[in-house]
């Protein structure tokens, strides 16, 4: 077993920046499309598409409810078609953020323990063999410059699909890892993350960092169990045989974490449209679980949070069909009405996982987040 292959394209994005037209940069559009139904009468004119998906379109895909209040208030659908765009580099910036943010949170450690082992539970019971857990540190009553936030983010990160995304009074800056899918021609290509252990602090710790994440066994079982449920999801879509496994456990490197990315494609058959793709696919298994109807109600049920926009999905979908949207993870939300600013994160429990382990590698993911914000935590 070996580390990642070069030929499984990661870093593709570079930077993106979605915004208003308010700005000076960026992409820029008058027209904003909320929809419950299909993306194809807003292609009708061969234009770019920017999908901006929350997780709670998955009620409109199957029988599910969201209760939990949402302070953010990102719509659950909408197509922003650009009408002009300019180069824009957040490497650029170089205003600094010296307020200290003070963010609660929204569920204790002892709290979260005792989730967690509830959620072992079912886990035991067989209700499902994998959920994804998340949880919120929260602030209100702040005031930011989002764009400000957004650009320090991506100096820190340089996560290969960021995205800031303005929409009304909310606020996506989003420095994810993460690939949902990509559409290229017939072929429709999965990678999803599961395995996570911080970067060394040299050359040597950092390889040795890397192997321990490759051989961890526990890390490995959430990953498969993942690559499963893509399987299975693209399969729906799929011509008969054509689903392959490119690539199991790869280790990639960014600039504050080491992740483990399994890479999973198809060929699609005939007739297969962005509508069909979603209804097959989303929310993304890697922040549900498996399987992933049971899991997303015990999501709702043990969760405190409306995750809203987080762990839905922003992309670009071009004129001919090929698309390509990420995972939104590693944000931060905020409202600039009521000046309320969220960062969600969250992990996989499995039957093998330890409580205190998850809740440390969820502080370990929110570390980039933190930091761009200069802010502490008050429990």
């Amino acid at each position: 077993m070996e580390f990642a292959k070069k030929n499984n394209e990661i870093n593709s994005w570079k930077y993106a920046v979605w915004l208003s037209s308010e700005f000076n940069c960026g992409i820029y559009s008058p027209n904003i499309y909320y929809s419950n139904s299909s993306t194809k009468k807003y292609q009708v004119e061969n234009n770019i598409l920017f999908p901006i998906l929350g997780y709670n379109l998955k009620n409109n895909f199957e029988a599910l409810t969201t209760y939990r209040a949402d302070f953010i208030g990102f719509p659950n659908q909408l197509f922003i078609q650009p009408e002009t765009s300019e180069k824009f580099n957040p490497l650029d910036f170089t205003g600094k953020i010296n307020k200290l943010v003070k963010l609660k949170v929204r569920t204790t450690k002892k709290q979260y323990i005792e989730k967690v082992n509830a959620l072992k539970q079912h886990i035991k019971r067989g209700d499902v063999y994998e959920i994804n857990y998340c949880i919120e540190f929260f602030a209100e009553n702040v005031l930011i410059n989002p764009m400000e936030v957004f650009c320090k983010l991506y100096q820190k990160t340089k996560a290969p699909f960021s995205c800031f995304v303005k929409c009304n009074d909310s606020y996506l800056m989003c420095a994810s890892p993460e690939r949902f899918l990509k559409k290229d021609n017939n072929k429709l290509t999965s990678q999803p993350i599961k395995g996570t252990i911080k970067r060394g602090e040299n050359l040597a710790e950092d390889l040795l960092l890397k192997k321990l994440l490759l051989h961890n066994i526990k890390e490995q079982s959430e990953n498969a169990m993942i690559v499963d449920l893509v399987r299975n999801d693209l399969s729906r879509l799929a011509k008969k045989a054509s689903v392959n496994v490119e690539e199991l456990f790869g280790i990639y490197t960014f600039e504050t974490l080491h992740q483990m990315i399994s890479t999973i494609s198809c060929e699609l058959k005939e007739n297969i449209n962005f509508d069909d793709i979603l209804k097959a696919t989303f929310p993304m298994g890697s922040m549900t679980g498996a399987p992933k109807i049971r899991a997303m109600q015990l999501i709702e049920q043990y969760e405190e949070i409306n995750r809203g926009i987080y762990s839905g999905s922003v992309g670009c979908i071009l004129p001919n069909g090929n698309f390509d949207l990420n995972v939104v993870i590693r944000s931060i939300q905020y409202n600039a009405a009521n000046r309320y600013l969220s960062i969600m994160v969250g992990s996989a429990i499995t039957d093998m996982c330890n409580a205190e382990d998850e809740y440390n590698e969820c502080l370990l993911k929110a570390q980039a987040l933190l930091e761009t914000l200069n802010a502490e935590l008050v429990c």
